[in-house]
């Protein structure tokens, strides 16, 4: 977690329950606006899918998995 988020975080921790609540709200807007499909990647999370994408890993829809034994 950054600072930034840390920071933010403990600010909003101070606001009373009624306040957070509409922080939150105020902040699911801001991402809807910024990301309406829930699609684009922060730069940690572009990261950790390039690794993962060279990591070897293979997606279970590639699996023939009524035939294992040519994975052996």
């Amino acid at each position: 977690m950054s600072t930034q988020v840390q920071e933010i975080a403990e600010m909003l921790d101070m606001l009373p329950e009624k306040e957070q609540n509409l922080a939150l709200e105020l902040l699911k807007r801001i991402i809807l606006a910024w990301d309406s499909d829930y699609t684009k990647l922060t730069p940690k999370e572009a990261a950790e899918l390039a690794e993962a994408e060279n990591s070897g890993y293979v997606d279970e829809e590639d699996i023939d998995w009524d035939n294992l034994e040519k994975y052996l």
